[in-house]
C-alpha cells in the first residue's frame, strides 16, 4: 500500500498520471476488491468490478473536486459498480434478485478462494439473504469498521437510516444464525 498522502498523489496526476495512477491502485486495490468481492461473492466476478472500477476512476479522475475524501469516492464508484454488475446478472438470467443471492451462496461452497470454516459460510450466506442495501452497510461498518458519517457520504444517505439498516441487518443474520 502506498503511503503517500492522497494528497500527493492526486497532485501528481497533474505531472504523471500513469504513475499516479499506479500509487493509487497500489493503495487501494486490496481494500476495494474485498469490498466489491463481499458484495458479489466471486472472486472472478469481483475482479472483472475491480478491473472496471478502477477504469472509472482513471476516466474521472480529473473530475475529483477534494469535496470528499478521495477513498470515499472511490468506494462509491466500487458500490455503484458493484450494484450495476448484480442487476445486469440478474438480467442476463432472466432472475429475480432473491434467486441471484441463492445463486451467489451456492457459489460459497463451490470457491476454492474462500477462505472460512463452517462458521464464517454460515454468516456469509446470512448477510447474502439480506436486501442488497443492508448488505452493503452491514459489510462496511462490520468488515470494513467505516463510521457512519463516512458511510452516509459514499452510499448518499442518512446516518439515521444507515443506523437503522445496520441493526436491522445485526438482528436478521442473528436470527439466520440460531436458527441454521
Amino acid at each position: 500500500m502506498s503511503d503517500l498522502p492522497d494528497e500527493e498523489i492526486l497532485a501528481i496526476f497533474n505531472s504523471n498520471p500513469n504513475y499516479a495512477f499506479n500509487l493509487l491502485v497500489n493503495k487501494f486495490h486490496k481494500q476495494v476488491y474485498w469490498h466489491i468481492r463481499r458484495i458479489v461473492i466471486d472472486h472472478d466476478d469481483a475482479n472483472d468490478v475491480v478491473q472496471n472500477t478502477f477504469i472509472k476512476i482513471w476516466l474521472n479522475i480529473g473530475n475529483f473536486r477534494n469535496e470528499s475524501k478521495l477513498y470515499t469516492w472511490i468506494y462509491r464508484i466500487a458500490t455503484n459498480e458493484s450494484i450495476t454488475f448484480l442487476k445486469q446478472k440478474r438480467n442476463i438470467l432472466f432472475i429475480p434478485i432473491i434467486n441471484v443471492e441463492k445463486e451467489l451462496a451456492n457459489k460459497i461452497d463451490d470457491d476454492h478462494f474462500f477462505i472460512g470454516d463452517e462458521i464464517q459460510k454460515k454468516l456469509q450466506i446470512a448477510i447474502l439473504r439480506l436486501p442488497k442495501k443492508q448488505r452493503i452497510v452491514f459489510n462496511m461498518r462490520y468488515y470494513d469498521n467505516f463510521k457512519y458519517e463516512e458511510m452516509a457520504e459514499i452510499l448518499g444517505t442518512s446516518i439515521g437510516a444507515l443506523k437503522a439498516s445496520f441493526h436491522i441487518a445485526v438482528k436478521k443474520i442473528e436470527k439466520y444464525l440460531t436458527e441454521n
